[in-house]
């Protein structure tokens, strides 16, 4: 009998680390076949990420353009997976998260009338517009998804609210802790070793945060510097322009800020491990950043991820000036709310979220392989 076929989609920077502890776990099981398809929808930030595990994709689309729309992104990538999905036959798809790669992988599994399997299921804000596109993908996979990898309970019960059935809804934990534990067990980048001051870690991105929300934030960090002299600031720049310019523009003249760029994932989850407190508009960072015991400030007006905002890991603080420097000034000068946000509990995973992915896919498949003790 053949081996059945896993195709596993990343396009993303994201994409690739959480992703990555799902295919090695698969490939530690020589009844299936696993391979790793890329769109290339980041290409430089893709490969980078990849890199750190040892992976390279079986093929790449390669579909990246400068300047391309969402809408180009969508048909260029739903054209090409379709095409691949043909030629290869699998069995199951897994894509993870909500980015314009998982929805198109989703999509063109369905036409294909292939299983899908959602890793990261389950987020959810109140309004489809922000963040956006990516709250319209996740929910649009939701829809026709046979496995629902959940990261945490309150996500299973999302997807139980939207009627999705209790047999094809799976509580993991995220794929993220698995990834961020893995690579700074091994990483071996040291940050700022003679640095006695604190270091604020400032990542910043999000689409609906570009220009003037970009230009507060960045004006906001600044403050921050001002107001409390042992501190300095490092920044990972994104590599889209209009990123830059703004983060450039406010930050760059500033002797403690260190406008770097993006390090590979080994290297940053270092830096986030060296980092005193983590400003950021990322999604996958505010799952991070309590691996390590790093308070959150969340530099977004919405979050899909409210579980650390429960706990008290993360604030969120939106795009305001005043708001953000406030914050940020009170828990550098406050040391009992320093502490208490840096002591809760982690409620995103215990490192072991892949094998609980990799005995549910194997079972729809009729793969025999080791049950992993649930979580959560």
């Amino acid at each position: 009998m053949a081996r059945r076929k896993i195709a596993c989609v990343v396009g993303t920077r994201p994409d690739a680390i959480k992703t990555a502890p799902v295919v090695l776990e698969l490939r530690r099981h020589p009844d299936v076949e696993t391979l790793l398809l890329a769109t290339g929808q980041h290409r430089e930030m893709l490969a980078q990420a990849l890199g750190a595990f040892g992976l390279t994709p079986d093929r790449d689309l390669d579909i990246m353009q400068h300047g391309q729309s969402l809408a180009q992104v969508t048909e260029r990538s739903l054209s090409g997976l379709d095409e691949l999905f043909a030629e290869i036959q699998p069995d199951l798809v897994l894509a993870q998260g909500d980015t314009t790669t998982t929805f198109v992988a989703g999509l063109a599994a369905f036409y294909r009338k292939v299983p899908f399997g959602h890793i990261e299921a389950g987020l959810r804000t109140d309004t489809i517009w922000n963040p956006f596109p990516e709250e319209f993908n996740r929910r649009a996979v939701g829809l026709f998804a046979a496995l629902h990898f959940a990261p945490t309970p309150w996500a299973a019960e999302n997807l139980r609210r939207e009627g999705v059935a209790d047999e094809t809804l799976f509580v993991t934990g995220n794929t993220g802790i698995d990834a961020v534990l893995d690579v700074a067990r091994r990483g071996t980048e040291v940050w700022f070793p003679d640095e006695s001051r604190r270091i604020l870690l400032l990542t910043t991105h999000r689409r609906e945060n570009w220009g003037e929300p970009q230009k507060a934030i960045a004006e906001a960090a600044r403050d921050v510097l001002e107001t409390v002299p042992d501190t300095i600031l490092v920044v990972p720049m994104h590599r889209n322009p209009q990123v830059r310019e703004v983060l450039e523009q406010v930050l760059g003249d500033h002797p403690r800020v260190s406008l770097i760029e993006p390090p590979d994932y080994p290297s940053f989850a270092t830096l986030l491990a060296r980092s005193d407190l983590i400003l950021t508009d990322s999604g996958g960072i505010q799952e991070e950043a309590p691996a390590f015991g790093k308070p959150v400030l969340v530099l977004r007006t919405t979050t899909e991820r409210p579980e650390g905002i429960e706990t008290g890991n993360a604030r969120l603080v939106g795009t305001d000036r005043d708001v953000i420097r406030n914050q940020a000034v009170w828990l550098l000068t406050d040391p009992k709310a320093y502490a208490a946000m840096a002591q809760a509990r982690n409620p995103y995973g215990d490192g072991r979220a892949a094998p609980r992915i990799r005995y549910e896919a194997l079972r729809l498949l009729g793969v025999a392989s080791p049950e992993e003790v649930a979580w959560a």
